[in-house]
């Protein structure tokens, strides 16, 4: 089976019909709501020019399947910034052709577009799919996340 050109780009302000159900299925696959002003604010981030936060979108014949969402951040590491790959979702029915991956290698070029020296993401321990490709494309760290919500 030929895999189906793949475009990704910059997610347009005129299409916010097309990745809310996106967004919203990335946020059903990790049992996880938000507030309405939440996703409100996070489409309004997106498309302002004075943000660090970024989306992209891997349309295959005109239609939106996929997505990610990236910033930039300082470190004390380096003098450049890194790259936080912070969300990727993938439509259900059009997962296995490469939409993923594309969407990360993107992020990798913006990334390096940009002069930041890493790029780098977190995913649950049981998200198994997806890890298969992450470790294809990517180093583990070795690190083990904490978080306390304030």
């Amino acid at each position: 089976m030929t895999k189906p050109a793949v475009l990704i780009r910059e997610i347009g302000a005129d299409e916010r019909s097309a990745w809310e159900p996106l967004w919203q299925g990335y946020l059903q696959f990790y049992e996880s709501s938000q507030a309405r002003e939440v996703t409100e604010e996070t489409w309004r981030r997106i498309h302002d020019p004075k943000e660090q936060m970024f989306a992209l979108g891997a349309y295959v014949d005109g239609k939106l399947l996929g997505i990610v969402h990236y910033l930039f951040h300082r470190s004390f590491w380096t003098t450049g910034d890194y790259c936080y790959l912070q969300d990727l979702f993938v439509a259900n029915d059009t997962r296995g052709l490469g939409l993923g991956r594309a969407l990360i290698e993107a992020v990798y070029a913006k990334a390096k577009e940009k002069g930041a020296s890493r790029v780098h993401w977190l995913t649950q321990d049981h998200n198994a799919t997806a890890r298969l490709l992450y470790d294809n494309i990517a180093d583990r760290s070795g690190f083990i996340q904490y978080r306390k919500l304030l």
